[in-house]
């Protein structure tokens, strides 16, 4: 549904734009803005109030979320959420690549249209991607990011090339797209697969702080190579982030699936690390 609205959104807002001006666009986006915290609004009056609650001391586990397999996928999330830039830096670089032989404000348009076809690719790889990450098992969730993890490589890759051509360009904002829609739909699910029941709060917590601090450290980083040095080194930089989230994650899953085919590792009062649906 996220990835729909990106969709819609900018080609209503495109709309309203050329049909009443700049101004009264943006005065009417105030409305869907209104009507959504009307929602929420009464979304929590309509919630059922739990009638007891258990009394649970706060408390946030840090070291314990980074051990383990949770905290090398929380690693890999960190090297992929330090290349994950967002989406503005690839209109700008199509932007660029197009201006010169269409003009400023048709490359616009056109980077624009790229970017609708981004959010399409995402929308239609985010099905597929949580079924498939409930197929594969505890597993799943790593390797469907793995997967989207390598479309962002070969996504900033190809933006490396100073490459004008339309059907060129169209390549690595497909493969962007395809990249987010796997990797957000399999992101949560892998920490709730790996992170234990007490710990898994903490663990949801740190990985909103890797996200936020990630894509800071991204956009501002590749912000300054791009200005200082040119928009192919950011983009190699960008790439080489990618390149090493995907080795992290390949890893974790390999740790993950020797563990799963290691039934004799089980001790009594320990959890069961393995899973019947993958053994040999």
């Amino acid at each position: 549904m996220d990835n729909l609205g990106a969709i819609f959104g900018p080609l209503f807002a495109l709309g309203r734009v050329a049909w009443l001006g700049v101004q009264w666009a943006i005065g009417l986006s105030v409305i869907p803005g209104l009507l959504a915290a009307a929602a929420i609004v009464y979304a929590i009056r309509k919630t059922p109030k739990p009638t007891s609650r258990d009394k649970v001391p706060l408390k946030i586990g840090v070291k314990p979320v980074l051990t383990g397999d949770l905290g090398r996928l929380l690693s890999a999330v960190a090297a992929f959420e330090v290349g994950n830039v967002a989406a503005t830096l690839l209109i700008l670089r199509a932007s660029d690549l197009l201006a010169p032989g269409h003009g400023t404000k048709t490359a616009t348009t056109i980077a624009l249209g790229l970017y609708t076809v981004y959010n399409v690719a995402a929308t239609i790889a985010s099905v597929p991607a949580g079924r498939l990450s409930d197929r594969l098992g505890t597993r799943g969730p790593v390797i469907v990011m793995a997967a989207g993890v390598g479309a962002f490589a070969l996504s900033y890759g190809l933006f490396t090339i100073d490459a004008a051509a339309f059907a060129f360009l169209a390549v690595p904002f497909v493969l962007a797209g395809i990249g987010i829609g796997a990797v957000e739909t399999a992101q949560h699910s892998a920490v709730a697969a790996l992170a234990p029941k007490d710990l898994r709060g903490s663990a949801f917590g740190m990985l909103a702080t890797v996200q936020s601090l990630g894509n800071l450290a991204a956009s501002t980083i590749a912000g300054i190579l791009w200005t200082a040095v040119s928009p192919t080194a950011a983009f190699t930089y960008l790439t080489a982030w990618m390149a090493i989230a995907l080795a992290a994650l390949l890893f974790s899953a390999a740790r993950a699936r020797g563990r799963q085919r290691l039934p004799e590792r089980h001790t009594p009062g320990q959890p069961l690390l393995w899973d019947p649906e993958f053994a040999p």
